[in-house]
């Protein structure tokens, strides 16, 4: 569904996305470079379970929670990728810490 409009020059660089490698490219946000591979839903709604996936692009609506390198809660839209990042998609309520 989403495609980038372009090749470009920028470097290439790995993710581990729950175990399994995606391919980014430097300077894109984790959440452009979720919706470029196809790697579908960042988090899952606390009631029902269903999944989300980025919307707004700009840390409005936080449906782009991730756990980022072992630090839930993260938007994944205001993220830049970084070489081996460790991606997990969040299940349903995000915890606050006290």
């Amino acid at each position: 569904m989403f495609r980038r409009l372009h090749d470009d020059a920028r470097a290439i660089v790995t993710l581990d996305l729950d175990g399994a490698p995606i391919a980014a490219r430097e300077g894109d946000t984790v959440a452009a470079a979720m919706l470029a591979a196809g790697a579908g839903h960042t988090r899952t709604t606390p009631v029902g379970g269903r999944p989300r996936l980025p919307y707004c692009m700009m840390g409005v609506c936080f449906d782009c929670l991730m756990e980022i390198d072992g630090a839930p809660n993260r938007q994944a839209c205001m993220v830049r990728v970084r070489d081996g990042m460790k991606l997990r998609r969040q299940p349903g309520a995000r915890d606050v810490a006290e």
